[in-house]
Formats: C-alpha cells, structure tokens, sequence
C-alpha cells in the first residue's frame, strides 16, 4: 500500500517543517549489546516524538476545503500532540478523543498546542468508535494514528533520515504500538536489514496477531508504556508488517526502566517508557545479535513529566 516513492514524497513535504533528529552512538552500550548501535532519537522532535512525521503528511495532504473544516484524531498522547501542532501550523483546528488517565504532560501539551480534547476511558470505551462518530458529526477529516498510508510514509521518513546519515543497516529495531511506526519504517529498511518490532509483554497483540498470521484484538493490561497500550493491529499496517518484519520480541516494565535509566544516564537522553522499547529489548538481550551487527534503533518519544520520569526510575531501584 505504500512504497518508498510515498515516504520520499513525505520527506518533501517535511522537509524545514520536521526536525531532522540527531543519530546518537554509545560505546558503552555497544559493549553492553555486542553490536554497533545507532539511535534516531525522536524523542527530539518536534512535540516530543516521532507522530509529527505522519500527522503533518496527512494534514498538509488535505484539499483546503477539508482543512477549512478541521480535523480529529484519537489517540492516547502522542499523536495528539503532533495532529493539535501540524493542524496550527497549517491554519485549521483540531479535536482530539484523549483516554482521560492520559499523562496529564500529554493532555496539557495538546490543549496548548490549541486542539480541543475529548477524553473517553480507555478500558471500557473504544476511541475509534468515539472519534469516528465524532468525525462524521462534525464533518471534520479524520487523522488516525497509524492506519493510514499518508501516515505511514511520514513515519517512514526516521527511517530514510537513519539510512541518508548513516548507511546499510544489518537490523532496525523499533517500538510498535498501531504499527504505523514499524510500517514506514520497514518498508524504507527491508529486505536489506532484519526488522524486529518491540511491544510491551502486557499488551502484545502484534506478536500475538503475527503468531495467528491474522490482527487479534487482546485486553490490554495495565503498563507503564501508554503509547504502546494498543489492543489491536492497524489492518493497513498489519498487511505491511506481517510481510517485512522477522518478528517481535516483548520487554517488561522493569526492562523498560531500565532501558530509560540507561539512556538518561549515558546518552542524556529522556525517553518515555514506550519511546525506549527498542532499547530495552536490545539491553535485555530479547534479540539475536551476531558480531559485527549494525543496529538502527528508534527512540519513539519523550513525552514524561520529570515527576513520573523520577518515579519510575525510583522504582525500578
């Protein structure tokens, strides 16, 4: 559904508007890992992670009859956050069906950026339900998260960015939540390199779907990785990734502690849990690594508020 020309054309249309984020390298966590890893941090763009990319694509896509009349989207922070910035960049407004135990760094940050927020909860209501019905109430575009090519190919461009700067990759690592991420992503990288997607072990449903060869929705239990906390696979992002990733591997909330202590204390890097995923994976060994591999990894985002950032650092002691 989308190929490299789609993720070339996004990088067109992001291009001065998207930070071009900075690829990282640490010594210490290449003697840690047993591979050469390099980090596209997301974490430092703009609205803190890596949904400006496909929010903006999408938006500056639109017919200017569509964005005289606004756009919605629902999501649990991030994306929230980069459709509230892209919409007032781009002169139209935007309401956003937020779950209402959202960061409130996230909430805050998305009234700020001017969008009008809608919270729903997330373990009893179904936010693509809401922010449809929404959408076609108010005539407005809808913006999903991840379930859409303009979308996916503006995710696709940390990829592109990775490989302009650093060359062939032998695996890409990345967070996957809806899958948008990893879809871009893979489909910049592969089949050159290995692709391994990493989900949290309380909310696996794209292991679990790639097991099952068909998307699976799951309950979703309680993590410390809300951008992650996804019941079900995109269909759109599924068909892509279930074709071009070898597989998932998941971590837990103390890997994910963990992987942010790291960051933070070696890297200077903040990353919200979900935002270093891939990084727990490769520090807890959940991926096989030979001698001599080039790792490309994304940190997604890092969107935490310095009080929660401390807390789970506390205790994960």
């Amino acid at each position: 559904m989308i190929g490299l020309e789609d993720v070339q054309k996004a990088a067109k249309r992001l291009d001065g508007v998207a930070h071009r984020t900075p690829v990282l390298h640490s010594h210490t966590l290449d003697e840690r890992v047993g591979a050469r890893v390099l980090i596209k941090a997301e974490c430092l763009q703009r609205t803190g992670s890596f949904k400006f990319r496909g929010a903006y694509n999408k938006i500056s896509s639109l017919s200017d009859q569509e964005r005289a009349r606004g756009v919605a989207a629902f999501s649990s922070g991030n994306h929230a956050q980069a459709v509230a910035l892209a919409a007032r960049l781009l002169g139209t407004s935007a309401t956003i069906v937020m779950p209402e135990d959202a960061p409130v760094l996230k909430l805050d940050a998305t009234r700020g950026y001017g969008a009008e927020v809608v919270t729903y909860d997330r373990y009893t209501e179904d936010r693509e339900a809401i922010g449809t019905a929404l959408a076609e109430q108010r005539g407005l575009a809808l913006v999903r998260p991840f379930d859409d090519p303009l979308v996916m190919a503006g995710q696709g461009t940390a990829a592109l960015e990775l490989l302009d700067d650093e060359g062939d990759l032998d695996l890409f690592v990345a967070p996957v939540g809806g899958g948008g991420l990893m879809a871009g992503c893979a489909t910049v990288v592969a089949p050159a390199a290995r692709v391994v997607g990493v989900e949290p072990e309380a909310a696996d449903d794209y292991k679990r779907s790639l097991e099952a060869g068909h998307p699976v929705e799951i309950e979703v239990d309680r993590s410390i990785a809300d951008a992650l906390q996804v019941p079900r696979p995109g269909d759109l992002t599924f068909e892509i990734n279930s074709r071009l990733l070898e597989g998932i591997a998941t971590v837990s909330d103390l890997e994910l502690i963990e992987a942010m202590r790291f960051l933070f204390e070696r890297m200077k890097l903040v990353a919200e849990p979900g935002g270093a995923a891939g990084v727990a994976a490769l520090l807890a060994g959940k991926i096989e690594l030979k001698p001599g591999t080039t790792v490309g990894v994304i940190v997604s985002g890092g969107n935490i508020g310095a009080s929660r950032f401390a807390e789970l650092l506390a205790a994960g002691c």
